[in-house]
């Protein structure tokens, strides 16, 4: 029932550089103050939460800003299942799954390279549901 992925051997290195960038949502890496996350968020920017929620940039900005402030990222988070996709010219697709102890969760960035380097345009969760 699940879909074969493997990313084409073209598209590993850019896979690496998102999956190093991707852990914006998940832990500190690129940066930890409200103007590196805005950096890192289009200006288009909006996500859909695992609860269904739509959320713009604003709303996401705040969180990344509140979870820096009081380190919340969790460490014993884990990310596994990574693929990656070129859905147009300088734009990537990266989904994976997140394990946030009990919970997992499958994740959709929709990345951008621009001429500043790399954008966040859209991100999703969706809860798996285990029978």
């Amino acid at each position: 029932m699940e879909p074969e992925r493997h990313t084409p051997d073209n598209l590993l290195a850019v896979q690496q550089e998102l999956i190093h960038r991707e852990h914006i949502f998940h832990r500190l890496g690129h940066g930890s103050m409200r103007a590196d996350f805005e950096a890192m968020l289009s200006e288009d920017f909006w996500e859909t939460g695992a609860s269904g929620q739509r959320y713009d940039r604003e709303h996401a900005l705040e969180v990344l800003e509140r979870r820096s402030a009081e380190r919340v990222y969790k460490n014993e988070w884990k990310t596994e299942d990574f693929y990656c996709q070129e859905i147009a010219p300088d734009n990537y697709l990266l989904t994976y799954t997140l394990h946030q102890g009990e919970r997992m969760t499958r994740r959709a960035t929709l990345w951008r390279r621009i001429h500043k380097g790399w954008v966040v345009v859209y991100h999703q969760g969706t809860i798996v549901e285990t029978n």
